[in-house]
Formats: C-alpha cells, sequence, structure tokens
C-alpha cells in the first residue's frame, strides 16, 4: 500500500523540517522510480538504493553533532539528509572539487575539520522521502527536495557557478560555518576526553 506525505513546505532556515516529499510506495523498486521519474535523479543498486553524486549534486557530509548545530544558524542551504551518524548537505555539482580550496581559503586548512564531500563517480544512500520514518540509521531526509523541480538553482554553489546568482544559496557561506560546527564538535570531545581521565594540565590542541 502507497503511503502519501505532506508536501515540503519553505525552509526557516533556522532547523530541520520534519516533512517529506510526496507518494512513494514501500520497497526499492518505488524508492527507485522516485527519485528517478520524481526528482530526474540517477539511482544505482536495489540494496539499498544509492544516489548517484556529481552529475545533478554533490554532497559535503559532517558529522550529524555538527550538522544539527549548524541547521539551528541562519545559512541557507540545500536539501539536507541524515545517514547515521554522519549528515549531508546537498550542493551544486562541482561543489566537491572546490571544497579543499575553499578551506584553506578560510583558513580552515591547517586544523582540518571533519568535513568531506562526495562528488563525481560517488554514491550516497538514498533516503527514506517519508521524512523521518523508518529504522534507527537509516538514512532520511531532514530537509527534503521538491519533486518536478530542477535541484541546480536551489543548492548553494560559488557565485557564477552553477548557480542562479544570488537565488542560490552561497557555498562559502555554508562551508564555512560547517567547519565552524565540525571544530567545535572536536573541541567539546577534546574537553570531554581531559574530564575522563587526561591530565589536567594538558592543553587542547585548539582554543
Amino acid at each position: 500500500m502507497a503511503f502519501t506525505v505532506p508536501p515540503p513546505r519553505p525552509s526557516s532556515g533556522t532547523g530541520p523540517d520534519p516533512v517529506g516529499p510526496g507518494p512513494v510506495g514501500p520497497g526499492p523498486v518505488a524508492l527507485t522510480r522516485w527519485y528517478e521519474e520524481g526528482l530526474g535523479w540517477a539511482t544505482e543498486g536495489h540494496d539499498p538504493v544509492r544516489l548517484v553524486t556529481g552529475v545533478r549534486f554533490d554532497v559535503l557530509e559532517l558529522p550529524a553533532e555538527a550538522g544539527h548545530a549548524l541547521l539551528r544558524r541562519p545559512v541557507r542551504t540545500g536539501p539536507v539528509l541524515l545517514s547515521g551518524v554522519r549528515m549531508g548537505l546537498l550542493v551544486a555539482a562541482g561543489g566537491a572539487d572546490e571544497l579543499p580550496g575553499l578551506l584553506d581559503w578560510l583558513e580552515w586548512g591547517p586544523i582540518a575539520p571533519d568535513l568531506t564531500a562526495v562528488g563525481a563517480g560517488g554514491r550516497v544512500t538514498a533516503p527514506s522521502p517519508r521524512g523521518g520514518a523508518g529504522s534507527p540509521g537509516a538514512a532520511v531526509w531532514l530537509r527534503p527536495p521538491e519533486p518536478g523541480l530542477a535541484p541546480g538553482p536551489a543548492l548553494p554553489a560559488l557565485a557564477g557557478f552553477g548557480s542562479s546568482g544570488e537565488d542560490a544559496p552561497d557555498l562559502v557561506r555554508l562551508v564555512d560555518a560547517a567547519a565552524t560546527e565540525c571544530h567545535r564538535v572536536r573541541l567539546s570531545r577534546a574537553r570531554a576526553g581531559l574530564r575522563k581521565g587526561s591530565p589536567a594540565d594538558q592543553p587542547l590542541a585548539f582554543s
């Protein structure tokens, strides 16, 4: 039996949106059809269904803890997915190639935050369109894509690179905010490690 999820509403930019797009039946065949026919995205495999990156979009990946903090900030994003302990932020195709240079330009390079990207030739697990339903750890949409709309203009991109100018979220701001939250999570974990038994006078790597 097919189930129906309320249509997506515009993101507030302050947190995850708990609704998912469109009607889709259970099972990998229906899931594949929903992505390929409803969104025009390429898929691969059946258990699990995977989305092909580097064609319509790339994905920035960061720890879920940092990602949830990022979603509470007034930073514009495109669709956002959660898969286990990692969160994925969809960005314009080509964004994965830009990530190392952006981190260096923003002076995050030497710190190397836990922020990675999946681009051309990559795959990510296809989230359920049910917007949070499913087994624990299953990939789900926190901010779902909109069926029938081309993702490009709505995805974070460098100005003039796969974007529609001011209409698209800014990839530079998104990367800087994501790196900041990744660094905060790492500092928090380091401090927790010191409290659990490391010498009290041992300095943290970063302050």
